[in-house]
């Protein structure tokens, strides 16, 4: 019965875990692993292993693909053979998960059931049930230089803006309680659509692609810094 349920488990895992943001074709339904070629994930669209969440580097991490669901992960959490039916039941390089999963093998490292918090959960899978997210830019403290990346203000946790580097990461790098920020709009300057958030001396100011973007994240973030976590609040306190 112990096996059966974590067959069960680990099926509806597969199921938000396989699904990917921006991809071009379907992702893999949890069926298919195994028997079908994945779409593999784009190495431009992770910073990290979309396993342990390990940053990439050119010498000592490198980019690696599971040939079972197509996620790009590090020579560590890869370091797995199993059979695939689509490949003639050779042998191929698969993730930790998708050993376990397709094996019914268990490993030392196995974190089933640890809960995650909103910062170690997957950009694609917080983004899929958001405010709004999309990519914006924050610039440095001197308004030259800045770092583009992957904005989302999740629905379960509607006060706090998450940082990602991007969209397929599975870990936010930074985060910023929104509540309290007074948000700014900016003049245009050089075709940059710019506004603030500040509290105090603190200062972050973004750069959106549009204008129109611009003002949806200004009332996306006005409304969480005045604690407003459902649309419906802001309609009543519009009213006469």
């Amino acid at each position: 019965q112990d096996a059966i349920d974590r067959k069960e488990k680990r099926s509806e895992t597969f199921k938000t875990a396989v699904h990917g943001l921006e991809t071009d074709t379907p992702a893999l339904k949890t069926e298919e692993l195994g028997r079908r070629a994945p779409q593999w994930v784009r190495d431009n669209l992770v910073t990290m292993c979309m396993r342990c969440k390990e940053p990439f580097n050119a010498i000592t991490r490198r980019r690696h693909h599971c040939r079972a669901c197509g996620y790009v992960v590090c020579a560590r959490c890869s370091d797995y053979k199993a059979e695939l039916q689509y490949d003639g039941n050779r042998p191929n390089r698969v993730c930790q998960e998708c050993y376990i999963f397709l094996t019914g093998h268990t490993v030392l490292e196995d974190r089933e059931g640890k809960h995650k918090g909103i910062l170690e959960k997957g950009a694609a899978e917080v983004s899929s049930r958001s405010l709004l997210c999309s990519s914006l830019q924050l610039l440095d403290k001197n308004g030259k230089g800045g770092t583009r990346g992957w904005f989302v203000i999740p629905q379960e946790d509607p006060l706090v803006l998450y940082i990602y580097a991007a969209p397929q990461d599975v870990r936010a790098h930074t985060s910023i309680p929104l509540l309290g920020y007074q948000v700014r709009d900016m003049p245009q300057g050089e075709s940059r659509h710019l506004f603030q958030l500040v509290q105090s001396r603190q200062v972050f100011t973004f750069v959106a692609d549009t204008e129109e973007l611009k003002r949806r994240w200004m009332r996306a973030m006005a409304r969480s810094a005045a604690g407003i976590t459902h649309p419906e609040e802001e309609e009543e306190d519009a009213g006469p």
